[in-house]
């Protein structure tokens, strides 16, 4: 019976994020940095998944995000790179700093 205890799923909620969630998230980064998801999810006292933190921060939260349309440059950067280097998302996003790569790829 023990092993069936340890073995219980943690019910993690799901979606929309409420502006409390953000800000115990962004707290928690701030404070403890990124990394180990699993664990901020945790730690935080959030009832979301590590997976979930990590999109939500990596997409939404973080301060260096660029918000808004692209600018005529960035769409010409998109455009050129897509042909260069075809659907590679994540690297066409690394050479646009503040766009993430769904967003480039939502384009």
């Amino acid at each position: 019976m023990a092993k069936e205890d340890s073995q219980q799923e943690i019910k993690f909620k799901k979606g929309p994020w409420k502006p409390e969630e953000d800000l115990l998230l962004t707290q928690y980064i701030e404070t403890h940095g990124e990394g180990k998801w699993e664990t901020i999810s945790k730690r935080s006292g959030l009832m979301r998944g590590g997976k979930s933190c990590r999109l939500r921060w990596k997409n939404y939260l973080r301060p260096n995000l660029k918000h808004g349309e692209m600018s005529a440059e960035e769409e010409d950067l998109i455009i050129r790179m897509q042909k260069l280097l075809g659907n590679r998302w994540s690297l066409i996003a690394g050479r646009l700093p503040g766009r993430t790569d769904n967003e480039v790829k939502n384009y």
